[in-house]
């Protein structure tokens, strides 16, 4: 029997016959990993906690015929605690661990650079000092460099031509010079380029004095290049929470009285407590 250890992050879990599951595992030295561990959906299991996304652990594996199977674990980081009660943390910690699971078709190829993406922004995420959805598009951005399919921002992604230029043209590559713009190019502000610069390279100063709206433009050009090269979308972008204005949330806020009011029968309220 074959053992070896490794310092992985959960990416996923799914059912394996009555009390298995299949563990996803993004590692420091091997890469991707998918695992089984055997009983954790007991309730006796010695390590079942530990094994479900966003878990940091350190895990001792022995070689299967098919799958490897994991025999101990060990808590590095439980950055769930900081994630599960936030509902934005949380979104956009799922949209951290599918892209990382998209981004390693290959499973056994070392990816460390990866690795310690995933690992800094789910702690960034769980120490809630840094907006989510500024720390998803960090990641994300960076993520892409790591695959190769960084947007240009500060030169033109067909003639190199320096920047900034006024257009962005996702299948071109990024922005794009005046002379190399595509019909259908998007007009981002000034503002949102060099947004995506500073995320990209960790300035946070600027990140912080960027207008929201230009957070806001940023965070679609993100979602969009990320997408177009992966081919799919992501099950879990969707649901990551962007600010909303007041002015949104209070006609939200109306939308649902006047629905409510509508299929309330005559004469009942049946939402005051003291009634009836």
């Amino acid at each position: 029997m074959s053992l070896y250890r490794d310092t992985c992050v959960v990416l996923r879990v799914q059912k394996l016959g009555e009390a298995d599951r299949i563990i996803t595992l993004l590692s420091q030295r091997h890469g991707k990993i998918r695992a089984v561990a055997k009983g954790v959906r007991r309730t006796s299991s010695r390590f079942g906690a530990r094994l479900e996304p966003f878990c940091h652990v350190d895990v001792q594996f022995y070689t299967g015929r098919t799958l490897d199977v994991i025999t101990q674990v060990e808590t590095v980081d439980a950055f769930g605690v900081g994630l599960v009660d936030d509902y934005a943390r949380y979104t956009a910690a799922c949209a951290v661990l599918e892209t990382a699971d998209r981004l390693t078709a290959e499973e056994g190829e070392p990816v460390l650079r990866l690795y310690m993406l995933v690992v800094g922004a789910l702690r960034a995420l769980a120490d809630r000092q840094r907006e989510a959805g500024l720390v998803l598009d960090a990641f994300l951005l960076r993520a892409m460099g790591f695959a190769g399919w960084a947007p240009a921002v500060s030169e033109c992604a067909r003639c190199g031509t320096p920047g900034p230029h006024a257009a962005f043209n996702v299948p071109a590559g990024g922005s794009v010079c005046g002379t190399c713009r595509p019909p259908g190019s998007a007009s981002p502000a000034g503002e949102t380029l060099s947004l995506l610069d500073a995320l990209t390279h960790g300035d946070w100063a600027l990140v912080d004095r960027t207008p929201p709206s230009s957070k806001r433009e940023a965070s679609g050009l993100v979602a969009a290049h990320l997408q177009w090269h992966l081919e799919r979308q992501l099950h879990s972008l969707p649901l990551v929470e962007r600010r909303v204005s007041a002015t949104a949330i209070d006609r939200l806020a109306a939308q649902i009285k006047m629905v409510v009011a509508e299929r309330q029968p005559t004469g009942e309220n049946h939402l005051d407590p003291a009634a009836g």
